[in-house]
């Protein structure tokens, strides 16, 4: 199709460019070509508790006790949780675990393995 990136917004994949603005049919989301440029060398880069830096499909353990909310289980120190989706927001990892199911992590209390 184009090279034009997906909408920050919704994701869609029918951006245009419009002079110096990139624009998003689907959610009138506009924003600067530059900025599209600057995201890409300034990707954020997420790190387990020990500085190490985490990619998607990493295995990681989990480094301490942490009570799941709204439930009365605790994921236990030492839990190997595989297969990780880096996200964005607070919780920066969401995976599977055997036994819990889907959940969100803080890369701040896993280690890479």
């Amino acid at each position: 199709m184009s090279d034009f990136p997906n909408c920050p917004a919704c994701d869609s994949e029918y951006t245009y460019e419009d002079g110096s603005l990139f624009v998003c049919p689907e959610c009138a989301h506009e924003w600067p070509v530059e900025a599209e440029t600057e995201n890409d060398d300034q990707k954020k880069t997420i790190k387990d508790a020990n500085g190490n830096a985490l990619n998607d499909g990493d295995t990681v353990t989990v480094i301490k006790d942490l009570k799941v909310k709204g439930s009365s289980s605790v994921l236990k120190m030492g839990t190997k949780v595989k297969s990780i989706r880096l996200v964005d927001g607070d919780h920066d990892i969401d995976c599977k675990i055997d036994g819990f199911g889907a959940m969100k992590l803080k890369s701040q209390f896993v280690k890479k393995v």
